[in-house]
């Protein structure tokens, strides 16, 4: 049990440590670099440039219009680069804008070519409609002939047995003989 906590732990560990090397190399690396495009300042000239006087008022003195020049041009510097910032604020926003309208382009376009395939669509489907009522309409009057059909045969042959009926009436018994007709038939069987 133990020799398996330990393993599990090494594991784990390893793990950790392969995932980091993974992704810190890799993603870090391009972060570090100067972009392409950077121009890098000249030395400046205020590095190994004094030179210690004598008098300590002078030196002050110097100190002080040193660290005025060395203001002024940092003063420079900061301008100079809140203006390449603003250059570079001002593209990203330029490039960000193309890129919207180039989307909206894109979306607009889409938009386009779905409502053009569902006109297409609702016009197939308006055909199919009407091609499925025609359907329907010929399989009802289909239905309605056969039915007629049939009425018609149907009558035909209530008329034939009212025909067959009429003429067989005629060799009806009528009341009168009927009782006597029913005697006859039960006494002799044969006639019938």
């Amino acid at each position: 049990m133990a020799n398996y906590v330990s393993l599990l732990r090494k594991t784990k560990q390893t793990s950790k440590a392969i995932r980091y090397l993974c992704t810190s190399s890799a993603a870090t690396t391009h972060h570090c670099q100067p972009p392409q495009n950077h121009k890098f300042l000249e030395p400046t000239n205020f590095l190994g440039s004094w030179e210690a006087p004598k008098d300590p008022k002078e030196a002050e003195a110097k100190l002080a219009m040193l660290r005025r020049k060395y203001a002024k041009q940092v003063k420079e510097v900061r301008k100079e680069y809140i203006k390449e910032v603003e250059l570079i604020r001002l593209e990203q926003q330029r490039k960000d804008e193309a890129k919207r309208e180039a989307i909206r382009v894109a979306r607009e376009e889409r938009n386009k070519l779905k409502a053009a395939e569902a006109k297409v669509r609702a016009e197939e489907r308006k055909i199919a409609e009407k091609e499925f009522r025609q359907m329907l309409m010929k399989e009802r009057a289909e239905k309605l002939e056969n039915w007629k059909m049939k009425e018609k045969t149907r009558d035909d042959k209530n008329k034939e047995k009212r025909q067959l009926i009429h003429r067989k009436s005629s060799m009806w018994i009528d009341e009168d003989n009927l009782e006597k007709s029913i005697f006859q038939a039960i006494v002799d069987i044969k006639t019938l």
